[in-house]
Order: structure tokens, then sequence, then C-alpha cells
């Protein structure tokens, strides 16, 4: 989970209900609409250097393409919050979505300060996605099925991530770095089709509603700061090799943006696996040991981070990324 997913819990208003359609068209539904809650800033940083030539600027306010969006998941939380709770779990998404489109247009449109003025509706938009998405799940998804749903949303988001990277290089040399990041308004938009179509198909569904009850004190508790922390590790390592990996290569190792944007996939192809097998193995491990290894594999990734960095050879070079990709959704 990305930081911006801790608090679904104070999402969920509504209660249970029942679906006048299965629930595999639900999650298809859902999962081609969240597909794009990673794409869209990902995309920014295989044209990095593009953008930094034509803007004119550093590479610090290039980072900031890629930073504010992850910024936004902590501190537009509470906004994301209020939106879910006024307009519902299923309109918020379609509100995302409307967000990262506008955002991809505004971004793309002229000199920087509307770059950064379209990375934060894009940054807001998808907190909105991130806090809502596992809501969805959690309420309309069968309890023996929520682990496998879950891991299958995590996976959809590196699958988005991972065509940023791959696929955005090759469409700004034919498109110009302008309309590469425009070009994935065209994804956000079957996402809106496709999520409309079904809250069209399903008509109203009737809600029980639970009184709400105390919610423990979770700070008090040792596992709870653990986990914190791990969090902290493993976003850190992802957002940040996310963000620049595409950069070192093309600096560092001489690739060109086309080949760095590809090797940067392979990072993303990794967390897959990592998000898949996660609940596989958490089905099979004691109480409780799904929590530890969700720590040490988050601790493990600036471990990872640091042999890429000071390592000679290519092998221990690239050692970093899946470590810490895979540990994602660990």
């Amino acid at each position: 989970m990305t930081s911006g997913d801790t608090s679904t819990e104070a999402a969920t208003t509504s209660g249970t209900g029942r679906r006048a359609v299965s629930v595999g068209l639900f999650v298809a539904a859902l999962l081609l609409a969240c597909i794009n809650l990673r794409a869209p800033f990902v995309a920014v940083a295989p044209v990095a250097g593009a953008i930094r030539d034509d803007l004119g600027i550093g590479a610090a306010q290039v980072g900031l393409l890629t930073s504010i969006p992850v910024l936004c998941f902590g501190l537009a939380s509470p906004l994301a919050l209020l939106v879910v709770r006024r307009t519902g779990a299923e309109v918020a998404l379609l509100a995302c979505l409307a967000g990262i489109i506008a955002g991809a247009a505004v971004r793309s449109a002229g000199p920087f300060w509307l770059a950064i003025a379209g990375t934060v509706v894009i940054g807001v938009a998808i907190t909105i996605g991130n806090i809502v998405a596992p809501v969805l799940i959690r309420r309309d998804v069968p309890a023996a099925r929520v682990g496998a749903v879950t891991g299958a949303y995590a996976a959809t988001l590196n699958v988005g991530a991972m065509l940023a990277s791959v696929s955005t290089a090759p469409l700004a040399a034919w498109l110009g770095w302008r309309g590469a990041l425009a070009a994935w308004i065209v994804l956000a938009l079957v996402g809106v089709l496709v999520w409309s179509l079904f809250l069209r198909r399903q008509g109203h569904v009737e809600r029980v509603h639970h009184p709400a009850t105390d919610a423990p004190v979770v700070w008090r508790r040792p596992l709870a700061w653990l986990l914190a922390l791990a969090f902290i590790g493993q976003s850190t390592s992802y957002y940040g090799l996310t963000a620049w990996l595409p950069s070192l290569l093309s600096d560092e190792r001489g690739f060109s943006a086309e080949q760095a944007g590809f090797a940067a996939s392979l990072f993303q192809i990794c967390a897959v696996a990592g998000a898949l097998g996660v609940p596989f193995l958490a089905s099979r491990l004691p109480l409780g040991r799904p929590s530890w290894c969700s720590a040490s594999s988050g601790s493990a990734c600036p471990s990872g981070c640091c042999s890429h960095r000071t390592s000679s050879s290519s092998s221990t070079r690239w050692a970093g990324s899946p470590r810490a990709a895979a540990s994602r959704r660990c």
C-alpha cells in the first residue's frame, strides 16, 4: 500500500449491500479505472530530460513534478475523505478520474507554473482514488476474496506504472514530451467510460448502514510504529527509484530515453510479482506473521537501494530495484 491508502477505514460511510451485477464485473471495472492511479506521474520520469531542456529548469524543479503527487497522498487525504463522504464512493472514483484528465491537460498546456498546477490537481485526484478503491473492495467483495482482489488492485497500479515507463519515451519521440504526457488522458477516459457504464448497469444499490464504533488506539501498539517505519522506507525507495531511475540510467549508463524507460519498467514488473504473491503468502502464515513480513521487507528496501548505489558490478547495481519493488507490496 502507499501512503495515500492509510485512511480507508475512516472513509467507509456506507454499509454492505447487494449489487445487481457480478463481483467479477465489478472487479474488472474497478481495475480498469484504477490502472490510472500511478501512470500520470510515473510518465514524467522517462521524459525528465526533455522537460528540463524545453522549460529551462533544473533537476530540482523537474523533481517537483514527480514528488508533488506523493506529497498530496498525505496532505490531501482530509480533502479526499471529504469528497468521498459527500459524493459516495462510486462517484468519488469518477471525480478522481476527472481530476486526472483535467490535471494532465493543464500540465501539458503551458509553462512550468502550469505544469506545477496540473501536477497538484493530479496528486489530489489520485489521493481520492487511493482512498476510495480499497473502500470499494472491502465493502463489495466477499470477505474470502478481499485479499486476492486487493493483490490484483496493487498489481494493477504497477501495471499502469510499467506501461507509463515503457511507452512515454517512444510517444515523446513522436508527439513531444507535452503530447506524450497528455496521451495518458486517453487511458483515463477509458476508465471513466468503463466505470460509468458499470454504474449505469448496476443501478441503485440498497445498503445497510452500521453504527460507528470506537476505533482502537493504534499508536500505542509497537507493531503499528514498526509498520509506519516500514511504509516510510518502502515509499521513499519506491518513489525515489520510480522518479529517478530512468534519468540515472541515461546519465550514468548512457541509455537512450527509450532504453531507460524500458529498463525502469522491469522494476514495476517485479512489484507486480510482489503484489500478487503477498496475499498468497499471508494466507499461509500464522496470525501476525504477514505484518512482520511487511515490516521487515520495507526496512530492507533502503539497503537494497544502497547496494544499487555503491556496488561497482552491473548485476549488483540492479539488485536494489527488484528488491525494493517486490517489497513494495509485501
